[in-house]
């Protein structure tokens, strides 16, 4: 049983990108690779074949290994949904809700599922490759733990620390968790890397030679700032890029970024659009007057989302952009917020109630305990396009009777208002689908080049993998999985 762990000195290090190039160079090497992460904490989530949830990380890691996504993958998913309390995820499927009270208690019963979960992905392939969570430095967290340390030990995978040289103090991040770790902990981590690096690497020589004396860990490598990674979908929120208007001649979608903003990849696929500048609108600016496109994106607390897009002044700007004959599209949450009412009449996020929507479309929401997660295909726009859907509640109403697209089998999703400006849609990754968003950027006067998203994620984990052979010992790193602890 051949696996190595990657975990980091703190989040968002680059352990995500890491962990899928390491299994493209694997994969590239002849070897059948699988990806894990223990537990992740996402509203970023990808739906598997069998009809599971799994963080959109672990999806994407699972193309970098040529593999297909499977729960086992990442057998625990919390879902934040307010400040205090997540969405708890075990093999794909609702067990409930966590609250920051509850945490650590209920968290310890899962590992023998996630142990469970890891074991059958090793029985089918040569080597798992494991994404930590935050860090393992984070000792007040370390009791019950079953996304770093817990699950290394548990499981003898050996661990390869990474740091991030591009936010500074990288030689305290590394040296500093040697320090804070318990010595049992501290011996599952064989070595470390520098993730992020700028510049001249041996100028950095001094400093690589300080952490491996100071720490007593061996280097792995430096890896370079790597610019594949803009072309890779994003997991987090709080990495989304920033923009407020368009680049002459170029023609601005806008979509503000909600607290709980969810599977907001979607937008990707228009990035690669050269006649196109996506904004993400950040609390306290308002949506610019020139967007030709606002996009609604989906949403892990569709009412909560609901009102703080009415605090920030949002519905004013959408109505007005409506008004002036603008195009509006929204994506599952943000469809539901399109229609005269969202109900939630068994409290699922929160005390029972009903709020109002925009009213852009005539359709009701009312949600619903049980959870549709299906991958889906069918026709929109007049165009072939795939996807797949993750929410709750249904909606229905005079709009919906103009649905957006028709599934395979001739179910309906979504609604039209009768001028076709407004959209709503469950489908998630639509845009992906080349005909189809050449389709909806005519509507908004722009062209498509029509360039093939999946290919160019595929190119890019291409690239990162090439960079890591080019940077990284991957030969030991190899021989430290199979070595194991």
């Amino acid at each position: 049983m051949a696996g190595l762990m990657l975990q980091g000195t703190g989040s968002d290090v680059g352990k995500s990108v890491l962990v899928a190039g390491l299994c493209r160079a694997f994969a590239n090497r002849g070897l059948s690779v699988l990806p894990f992460k223990p537990q992740n904490m996402s509203n970023n989530a990808a739906v598997t074949p069998e009809g599971g949830e799994i963080g959109r990380a672990q999806a994407l890691q699972a193309l970098a290994a040529r593999a297909t996504p499977h729960t086992d993958m990442n057998p625990v998913l919390l879902k934040p949904q307010a400040d205090r309390t997540s969405q708890l995820i075990v093999h794909g499927q609702v067990r409930g809700t966590l609250g920051a009270a509850n945490f650590r208690e209920a968290r310890r019963p899962l590992l023998p599922e996630v142990m469970a979960s890891y074991r059958r992905l090793a029985a089918r392939c040569d080597l798992v490759v494991v994404e930590g969570a935050g860090s393992p430095a984070e000792i007040n967290l370390r009791q019950g733990d079953i996304a770093n340390m817990g699950f290394a030990r548990e499981g003898g995978v050996p661990v390869v620390l990474v740091g991030d040289i591009d936010r500074g103090g990288v030689i305290a991040a590394i040296a500093g968790t040697r320090a804070v770790l318990e010595p049992e902990d501290a011996t599952m981590i064989r070595g470390f890397l520098i993730n992020k690096f700028r510049g001249d690497p041996a100028l950095f020589a001094d400093g690589y030679a300080g952490i491996e004396r100071l720490s007593g860990w061996r280097g792995y490598g430096v890896v370079p700032w790597l610019p594949a990674t803009v072309r890779l979908p994003s997991e987090d929120a709080v990495v989304l890029e920033r923009g407020l208007g368009a680049t002459p001649g170029r023609t601005l979608v806008a979509c503000p970024i909600l607290p709980r903003i969810a599977n907001f990849d979607d937008l990707d696929p228009l990035r690669l659009e050269p006649e196109v500048d996506v904004a993400m609108i950040p609390p306290g600016t308002p949506i610019p007057a020139d967007a030709a496109l606002v996009i609604l994106p989906g949403s892990k607390a569709t009412l909560a989302d609901m009102a703080f897009l009415r605090e920030q002044g949002w519905d004013i700007d959408i109505l007005a952009h409506r008004r002036q004959g603008g195009m509006v599209m929204g994506l599952c949450g943000g469809f539901q917020m399109l229609g005269r009412t969202i109900a939630d009449p068994h409290g699922i996020e929160g005390p029972a109630g009903t709020v109002a929507g925009l009213g852009l479309l005539d359709v009701e929401t009312e949600l619903l305990p049980e959870k549709t997660v299906r991958p889906v295909r069918g026709r929109a726009l007049e165009q072939d396009m795939q996807g797949y859907e993750i929410h709750l509640g249904t909606t229905r109403g005079p709009d919906a009777d103009r649905p957006f697209a028709r599934l395979d089998g001739g179910e309906a999703d979504g609604a039209l208002s009768a001028d076709g400006r407004v959209i709503g849609t469950y489908c998630h990754g639509l845009f992906g689908s080349t005909g189809l968003r050449r389709a909806l950027l005519e509507k908004i006067g722009a062209r498509s080049a029509g360039r093939n998203h999946a290919a160019a994620v595929d190119a890019a984990l291409d690239e990162i993998a090439m960079a890591l052979e080019r940077h990284l010992d991957v030969d030991g790193l190899l021989a430290l999985a199979r070595e194991g602890v």
